[in-house]
């Protein structure tokens, strides 16, 4: 599917992507197909062998298709089918009116691109913790100036490989009912309602709520958000992203904190910020 190289691995994926046709009849080279997935390498091959092999009617013979590139991160299936309905009906989309409609000289590629450019800097999706990713470079297009991608947003390039979130057996063998105390408010805090850093070597331990409210007093701009996009650690201030906190509570980068330690997380971190 890419252009080879190493596969990142990344656990709990749900991906909207965008496939573009490379048929030599001029009737369909060029056309786009928007969808959602949580296996993309599975997914190209479905569309390609037809709507028998569970690929989509809209892209049954008029293929070869290449997937071009997926935006993942999202935090459930719900959230990944409505960015990926938005894209797909932008004029029905009351988020997205500025966008327009497509231009009668605007390829189709190109009009896919400008209102995914608008969708990653228009709430609530600007707020998600979400990695744009091209998996075919030479198909890749610079964002216009204006529309780039929030800071906190990744560009990848490469191919990925879904993988399922591992469990910690030894966690699971842990007294639930076993308390500590909350940094931040001093109380005593169950096992199922503790936040952590993402660096192992951190000491914090809080409540949900109590990290949350934290980050969103520190975040200017916040208003009536529910949900923090980021903030420091009140431990040890590192930038952490609320979405990957709430990825590693759901048992994701286990074999980052097992394999690689504080540098590994050092450098994301600072990529993000």
């Amino acid at each position: 599917m890419g252009d080879g190289g190493d596969v990142d691995l990344v656990e709990d994926f749900y991906g909207v992507y965008l496939l573009y046709s490379t048929n030599p009849n001029p009737r369909y080279r060029g056309r786009t197909y928007i969808g959602y997935t949580v296996d993309p390498n599975r997914r190209i091959k479905q569309h390609n062998r037809g709507t028998k092999a569970g690929g989509a009617y809209k892209t049954s013979n008029k293929g070869p298709w290449v997937m071009v590139l997926i935006v993942h991160g999202f935090p459930n299936d719900i959230s990944a089918l409505r960015f990926e309905w938005a894209w797909q009906h932008p004029e029905k989309s009351r988020r997205l009116r500025e966008v327009g409609k497509k231009k009668s000289s605007e390829l189709r590629y190109n009009f896919s691109l400008r209102v995914l450019s608008h969708m990653l800097r228009t709430r609530p999706w600007s707020r998600l913790p979400l990695t744009i990713r091209w998996l075919q470079q030479e198909y890749m297009r610079e964002f216009p100036p204006g529309l780039e991608p929030p800071v906190h947003m990744p560009v990848a390039y490469g191919p990925v490989k879904p993988t399922r979130v591992k469990t910690d057996v030894s966690q699971e063998a842990d007294d639930v009912e076993v308390e500590e105390i909350c940094v931040i408010c001093q109380d005593s805090i169950k096992k199922t309602d503790i936040m952590r850093c993402l660096s192992p070597s951190c000491v914090l331990v809080a409540h949900v709520i109590c990290l949350a409210k934290r980050l969103l007093d520190s975040e200017s701009g916040s208003g009536v958000m529910l949900l923090p996009l980021e903030g420091e650690c009140p431990s040890c201030s590192i930038t952490l992203l609320w979405g990957d906190l709430v990825r590693q509570k759901r048992g994701c980068y286990q074999h980052q904190h097992q394999s690689e330690g504080d540098n590994h997380w050092a450098d994301t971190l600072s990529q993000a910020t």
